[in-house]
């Protein structure tokens, strides 16, 4: 669990959304083990979480800024 926050702090976006890209690709390319696709799995959730706080931050961070602008 500690390590899902720390892959949050530490990660931007655009490293998460990298990273999540080639886990993608090794899961579609298959030759892996069952063991090594549910780590895939797992790490692609996570990666995903940490992308989509960003996307959230970031419409946040517009929202307030055009609601100052009315």
């Amino acid at each position: 669990m500690a390590e899902t926050d720390e892959a949050a702090t530490t990660l931007g976006y655009e490293q998460a959304r990298d990273e999540l890209i080639d886990v993608v690709r090794r899961l579609e390319a298959g030759g892996t083990t069952l063991e090594e696709s549910l780590a895939l799995w797992e790490r692609g959730e996570e990666l995903a979480k940490v992308c989509r706080r960003w996307l959230d931050g970031a419409r946040a961070r517009l929202d307030a800024s055009l609601a100052e602008g009315s």
